[in-house]
């Protein structure tokens, strides 16, 4: 194991060892343009309803829009910490926004439902290349005592973006056609893409090697089997979801186990010697039960609000929308903080409040204002914004520069990961409760209230787990420890 560090080291060959205030270019460039591609992880849900009227599909069909971009995350993600390493950041940011710029052209013309499906397929492999370059790219050109500002800066992008999704696509939809959420896209994703290329320069030097193409297929298959498994629990009583999930699990086992063997000749496609990094390894648990607890609540707000409330899409989207806003715009705040003080005096009292603050919500009813929910949203989401930034930085900044395009591959990869089995276990633990009450005679909306109780309940017992690992982290900031770039 090495050392804990909170903080790693002066940045790389040609960076000042210490922080002069200003985000570099690069950093800028590929923030917009990840602000622009995980903005579509979000932007069709409003759309489900018109599309299934559309091509006459049912609701299950049409959730495949989201399924499926989750799916082609979770299966590519983990080839990225190969392939960054193989090419030149410019090659990687240029081949990352020609596939989703393609998959959006093919998305905004797709004249059936299957094409469409193909379109979001497309974005997402284009999507699932971008934030582990970003991570990867800040590590590399960031000084250390700067990281946590800029890795600030990276939230903010990264929470906007999907808390407007659905926000943008129901305005959209007001105006036109569904094909108007594409067609926005589109052109702003084209000027981002050309103006990234003329200004980007490659960062480090491209390594060669050959790529381990039995790695590649247990790869894909295994995450892309356990996401999907893992996003089908509950559906029908059916039993296969159960199936593809223990599948997804022995692939998965039998991919790091063949990354432990390729490891010896110096080759893996994802190298799991990060694992043996603790702070790595504690924010890498601390994040996983983060984003189980995060995601899986995410999704019990807008059943709520739409099942039980009678809000449109539209309406939704603009309740939870000041929660995004206030993460992202709070993130560079924290960013500073972390800077002088390191990660704990921010993780623990975010741990804290999001424990309190799930449990709150566990007294959740059928007439509760909707102010209270805003406010306990709001207050949900800086409390994450006090967890994700640091626990981002410190646990990449305790890598060796050689290992941080594989750490952030191996973060991207949990996090697809823990937000379906966060998704699953809530939703399990809601309809089981809800049906055990209907089956005592309750109401339909009391039973929905009592399921939903239980699953916000089950959100705080994740989270937790991320009160547990958070006194595990350094105690402050150390710099100067390790060597850099």
């Amino acid at each position: 194991m090495s050392a804990t560090h909170d903080t790693a080291s002066p940045g790389p060959a040609g960076s000042t060892s210490r922080p002069d205030g200003r985000t570099p270019p690069v950093i800028k460039l590929l923030v917009a343009a990840t602000f622009v591609v995980i903005l579509n992880e979000t932007i069709m849900i409003n759309a489900i309803p018109r599309l299934m009227v559309e091509f006459s599909i049912d609701e299950r069909s049409a959730q495949w829009l989201s399924t499926v971009f989750m799916l082609t995350m979770a299966a590519v993600i983990p080839v990225t910490g190969w392939f960054l390493q193989r090419v030149s950041t410019r090659t990687a940011y240029g081949l990352a926004m020609a596939t989703f710029c393609a998959g959006t052209l093919l998305a905004a013309t797709a004249p059936t439902f299957e094409v469409l499906l193909a379109g979001r397929v497309v974005q997402a492999g284009g999507t699932a290349v971008m934030t582990p370059l970003l991570m990867t790219t800040l590590m590399t050109v960031v000084p250390a005592g700067d990281r946590g500002r800029v890795m600030g800066q990276v939230t903010l992008a990264m929470s906007c973006a999907p808390a407007l999704g659905p926000a943008v696509s129901g305005v959209l939809l007001e105006l036109g056609s569904w094909r108007l959420i594409f067609a926005a896209v589109l052109p702003v994703a084209v000027l981002v893409a050309v103006g990234g290329l003329r200004k980007l320069q490659n960062i480090g030097e491209p390594q060669v090697s050959p790529v381990s193409w039995a790695s590649v297929t247990l790869a894909a298959t295994g995450f892309g089997s356990l996401v999907y498994g893992l996003s089908k629990v509950g559906d029908g009583g059916s039993t296969a979801p159960l199936v593809v999930t223990a599948a997804g699990l022995a692939l998965i086992g039998a991919f790091a186990l063949y990354q432990v063997h390729l490891q010896r000749s110096g080759t893996p496609l994802l190298d799991l010697r990060t694992l043996q990094h603790r702070t790595f390894a504690v924010a890498l648990v601390l994040m996983s039960a983060g984003f189980m607890a995060f995601l899986g609540s995410m999704i019990l707000l807008p059943l709520y609000l739409q099942s039980l409330r009678g809000l449109s899409e539209l309406q939704t989207g603009l309740l939870v929308m000041p929660g995004g806003l206030a993460m992202g715009l709070l993130g560079p705040q924290v960013g500073r903080v972390y800077d002088r003080f390191g990660s704990r005096p921010l993780v623990l009292p975010g741990a804290v409040g999001l424990v309190l603050l799930l449990a709150a919500l566990t007294r959740i009813e059928a007439t509760t204002p909707y102010a209270l929910i805003l406010a306990l949203h709001v207050l949900l989401m800086m409390c994450l914004a006090l967890i994700f930034t640091p626990v981002f930085t410190v646990g990449l900044g305790d890598l060796p520069p050689h290992l941080y395009a594989h750490g952030s591959s191996l973060l991207g990869t949990l996090q697809q990961v823990a937000g379906a089995l966060g998704t699953a276990v809530l939703v399990v633990v809601l309809d089981s409760r809800a049906d055990q009450l209907a089956q005592d005679g309750s109401a339909a909306s009391d039973a929905f209230i009592g399921g939903l109780q239980w699953a916000f309940g089950a959100a705080a017992v994740m989270a937790l787990v991320v009160l547990a690992t958070a006194v595990m982290l350094p105690a402050r900031p150390t710099t100067g420890a390790r060597g850099g770039a």
